[in-house]
């Protein structure tokens, strides 16, 4: 007996039945042969009944290969339900008469599948018919070739201009479907083409009056959400007044009343309000705002802080860390919120409250962030560690009010997350303490108290045991008052280093760091060196190689060169710090004297200053060689004039330099090194876009070695326009009195394309011009 084809919904209840994979499986195999049957047997009138259960057995993963055919049947055919069921499926073909029929759900099912799967070349070939049903009187067909349009633009760019002129008569739409397409097709057309843009900056004020109109009337009672109006259309008109105020005066002036009416009037009990308010800050932040409308957004982001959801909370963090940089003391107003974030549970959160708490840390407050944040460590998650110990480090380092201060609070992240921190800090510690004699008996007996406690901390007993060999007989001392008494002998000193040398704990290096330490500790002793003599012999057949090498090398020096120990192992010269570690009064001081050299004289003669600015074209930026005094009659003057030619040649022209390209985003760099001034190195990026996409917050951000000090220039906007449009251009002011080989490490943060990109690189390949 045949058992005969079920009905959909019969098929559905019995697959939600079936207890097992099995049954399922079972239940579709049957199913599937009855479909097979009747496509074989081309029955016409239920063959979308069939092709209706072969989609849904699709959705359940199964294969339904076979009914692609029968789909191109039922498109052809002239019923609707046919054709319904026929678009549905296949998505394959597409008849342009379709469009051009009177049907209206034909119309719309046919521009549902355009702009699902309308290909580059089917958008170009229909889109003058698109255009057409944009201005239909009907706006259910209306409202189906906006989404096509939307689909069209985002697929081919260039058809931008065809849709230009029907944009400006949809906006004066009521419905809200079409008014809301408008919005969305007005801002594909503003993102991807800067003709548009400009166009539609005209209709700012009557985006103005509808968002207005929204936020003071309501639009529509049924697309009202817990008592906020029509949150969906307020949110992409926002995002459209955020394009075209952007890097636009007189745009951003016609909108900033209304934003500060929306920032002041929108209800923040329920998250329809809250995502209103949260585009709101993002155009407010986007565009040329008044300094008292950021402060106002800042502030809305310091309440999005306090509330109870976190995704709230999240984006509140992340737009707070985009506005540090350019609203640093508004963000610096809610910094106790932001450190009790830090406490989240969630990874995320307390990620994100890290970098920014980093980022908010400065002279002023180093000593309190610092204290919460060393607290954080103690107890963050070990993901976080490394970036915790990190910031720490380079914060301290920026911002560290004394030496002392400095110290501890390095040998406090080194004692709590000694594993985590940077390769580097093993060496910047030693240079720090080896730069400041008043504190090499504080930090040798902090040190020998630390590694006494805890010697699986590798960066933390390298350091201390460089100290103990360097500073040794300053330990057996006990002379300093700073810290309580702590009485140590010979015995212990040597006793602790030969812990560190037969720990399994201890990596190789930190071998060779306590080897050298009982060295030179031979020469710091007064007791006799036996002991000492023991272990570096003991260490002369080692596996290591580099610590057999040291220890038969000392060897050596004890019995062929004892005469000269004393004089090989003394004690490391005082290192200078450069850079951040220098003292404040240095820095202000030599920058009060390169802004009195960059200072115009202006008692000097006209032509004088003709001549001074002819040199600062040339590149020149330090100490100005004036001329001698021109004479002011003219015969003088045209002397002087022809003895210009005289002037020594300028030195060759240093050769421009391509550092990053990705998707049509390019980053050029050029050089200048002033005659007057040959150890400043002037860096200019220039930052160009040939893509179809605009680049938005654009950040360009660098590093130099510790040996050469950077200053960072403010950039000449955040926005490179599309294909070709005016790029961005910074200074980096490079000073490296030394001529050291250059390295130059770039981080690049931008939105392209709807999508943050984040590249961090290093430039090795520097001209050796620019630094020889």
């Amino acid at each position: 007996m045949v058992v005969p084809s079920l009905k959909l919904q019969d098929l559905i209840e019995e697959i939600r039945g079936a207890k097992t994979q099995a049954q399922e499986r079972e239940v579709i195999q049957k199913e599937c042969a009855h479909i097979r049957a009747s496509f074989r047997d081309g029955d016409p009138v239920h063959r979308h009944r069939q092709l209706a259960k072969l989609l849904y057995v699709h959705m359940l993963g199964y294969p339904a290969h076979f009914g692609q055919m029968e789909c191109l049947k039922l498109i052809a055919s002239s019923r609707f339900t046919d054709k319904r069921v026929g678009y549905l499926g296949a998505m394959l073909l597409l008849d342009e008469s379709d469009l051009s029929q009177g049907i209206q759900p034909v119309q719309g099912l046919a521009l549902c599948t355009l702009s699902t799967m309308g290909s580059a070349e089917m958008c170009r070939d229909l889109a003058p018919e698109v255009e057409k049903l944009l201005l239909q009187p009907s706006p259910y067909v209306r409202k189906k070739a906006i989404l096509t349009a939307v689909h069209m633009i985002r697929k081919v760019p260039e058809l931008s201009s065809v849709f230009l002129p029907p944009c400006a008569q949809l906006l004066h739409e009521r419905h809200h479907g079409i008014l809301l397409g408008t919005i969305t097709l007005i801002t594909e057309l503003c993102e991807r083409s800067p003709a548009a843009l400009r166009h539609f900056r005209k209709v700012v004020p009557q985006l103005v009056h509808i968002l207005r109109t929204l936020v003071t009337m309501g639009y529509s009672t049924e697309h009202s959400i817990s008592g906020v109006s029509d949150p969906f259309l307020q949110v992409q008109i926002l995002r459209l007044l955020r394009i075209l105020g952007r890097n636009h005066e007189e745009s951003s002036e016609t909108m900033n009343d209304l934003l500060a009416q929306v920032a002041t009037n929108t209800d923040t009990s329920r998250n329809a309000g809250n995502a209103v308010l949260f585009e709101t800050v993002l155009t407010i932040m986007d565009i040329r705002s008044a300094a008292g409308l950021r402060v106002l957004a800042v502030n809305i982001l310091g309440r999005f802080l306090l509330n109870s959801d976190r995704n709230i909370r999240y984006v509140a963090l992340t737009s707070l860390l985009r506005l540090v940089q350019s609203d640093h003391s508004a963000v610096q107003r809610h910094r106790p919120t932001v450190v009790e974030c830090l406490r989240e549970t969630d990874a995320s959160l307390s990620r994100r409250a890290l970098e920014l708490s980093l980022a908010l840390v400065n002279s002023s407050n180093v000593r309190a962030m610092m204290q919460e944040l060393q607290a954080f460590l103690e107890s963050c998650p070990p993901d976080l560690r490394a970036d915790c110990a990190s910031g720490i480090l380079l914060a301290a380092e920026r911002f560290a009010p004394t030496k002392r201060w400095h110290i501890d609070t390095i040998l406090h992240v080194l004692t709590t997350a000694g594993t985590h921190v940077r390769d580097d800090a093993v060496a910047n510690l030693t240079q720090l303490i080896g730069g400041a004699q008043e504190l090499h008996a504080y930090s040798v007996r902090r040190l020998y108290n630390a590694l006494a406690e805890d010697i699986s901390q590798q960066p933390l007993v390298q350091v201390a045991a460089w100290c103990i060999g360097e500073y040794g007989d300053l330990l057996l001392a006990g002379n300093c008052e700073e810290i309580e008494p702590l009485q140590v002998d010979e015995e212990e000193v040597l006793a602790l280093l030969e812990k560190v040398l037969q720990s399994h704990m201890s990596l190789p290096a930190t071998r060779g760091y306590a080897l050298t330490a009982l060295m030179k500790l031979s020469t710091r002793l007064c007791g006799d060196n036996n002991r000492i003599r023991q272990v570096v012999s003991i260490y002369g057949s080692c596996l290591d190689v580099e610590l057999q090498q040291r220890a038969v090398e000392y060897d050596t020096l004890f019995r062929k060169y004892d005469h000269m120990r004393a004089a090989i192992l003394e004690k490391m010269p005082l290192v200078e710090r450069d850079g951040p570690q220098a003292d404040e009064e240095a820095k202000e001081s030599k920058e009060a004297a390169q802004l009195s050299e960059a200072a115009p004289v202006p008692t000097e003669p006209q032509a004088s200053q003709l001549l001074d600015l002819l040199d600062l074209l040339d590149g020149a930026s330090g100490d100005v060689q004036h001329p001698p005094h021109l004479d002011p009659s003219p015969g003088g003057a045209l002397v002087h004039l022809l003895d210009l030619p005289c002037v020594p040649p300028p030195p060759a022209p240093i050769p421009d330099l391509k550092v990053f390209e990705r998707e049509g985003v390019q980053l050029n760099l050029s050089f200048i090194r002033p005659p007057e001034n040959p150890a400043l190195l002037l860096i200019t990026i220039t930052a160009t876009n040939f893509s179809e996409g605009d680049v938005t917050h654009f950040i360009c951000q660098a590093a130099v070695p510790k040996s050469l000090q950077l200053q960072l220039q403010a950039p000449s906007g955040n926005t490179v326009p599309a294909r070709g449009g005016l790029p961005i251009t910074q200074l980096f002011r490079i000073l490296n009195p030394n001529k050291a080989p250059l390295r130059l490490k770039l981080r690049l943060t931008y939105d392209h394309f709807h999508q943050s990109v984040q590249e961090i690189f290093e430039v090795n390949n520097l001209p050796v011009e620019s630094w020889q």
